[in-house]
């Protein structure tokens, strides 16, 4: 990574406050989608506020073996936004997301500028979101460029929020007891992959993969490829 790159997204991550974050936490056992709301100040114009308002979406928390933290997804994020995910994975004592494989995807986005003093703007945003009560409705103050990391940071700020109620719940059904050295929750997920694949075999090569990241395919290999033989007729 060029210095000018490095640059970018930590110039990014230095300048984001979370003026409100969300009061309620991720499902633990489903889908959340976050609204956020994302004031910046144009850098090359005075009093022109930009303010982007879309949703974010995290699928639920999972339960991985080591091997596969490095597979967490994004979509709609750019290069930078990736590049401060991939230092978060290096730093895996500081971030607990990554551990759970987060998937996060951008939806319904609309932006427009306002002429106004940027502190003024700032709380408007925030005294309307205030007055709907959502409690998964966020509002940010970031940069313009790279905008997207803004709202990385705000999922790692979301995710701090709501690790301890997302482990405590898991931790109630057993999912992180050990099972021939494998969380029970991952051998859930698995099982459950396993039953949806010897239904519609348009899923094995999905298992497979998922076998695969993680580390775990030798153990199931013998299974998977009676399936794959049963699936041929």
């Amino acid at each position: 990574m060029d210095e000018s790159r490095k640059f970018d997204f930590w110039y990014a991550v230095n300048n984001t406050e979370i003026v409100r974050l969300p009061p309620r936490h991720l499902e633990t056992f489903g889908t959340t989608i976050l609204n956020y709301h994302l004031v910046s100040e144009l850098m090359d114009s005075v009093d022109q506020v930009r303010i982007r308002e879309g949703r974010i979406q995290a699928s639920q928390p999972r339960i991985v073996t080591p091997e596969a933290y490095s597979s967490t997804l994004m979509e709609g994020f750019g290069k930078e936004a990736e590049k401060y995910v991939e230092w978060l994975k290096r730093h895996e004592t500081e971030i607990r997301v990554l551990q759970y494989g987060y998937k996060l995807k951008q939806e319904s986005f609309s932006e427009h500028l306002v002429s106004d003093d940027m502190q003024t703007v700032v709380e408007r945003v925030r005294e309307e979101v205030e007055a709907k009560g959502d409690p998964l409705g966020a509002v940010v103050v970031g940069v313009d460029q790279p905008w997207d990391v803004c709202l990385v940071k705000l999922f790692w700020e979301v995710v701090q929020h709501s690790a301890g109620t997302n482990i405590e719940q898991m931790q109630k059904r057993n999912l992180f007891n050990s099972v021939g050295g494998v969380p029970q929750g991952v051998r859930n997920e698995i099982e459950a992959a396993f039953l949806a694949a010897s239904r519609n075999p348009a899923l094995i090569s999905g298992l497979g993969k998922k076998l695969q990241d993680l580390g775990l395919f030798e153990e199931y290999q013998d299974r998977f490829f009676s399936l794959v033989r049963t699936s041929k007729g």
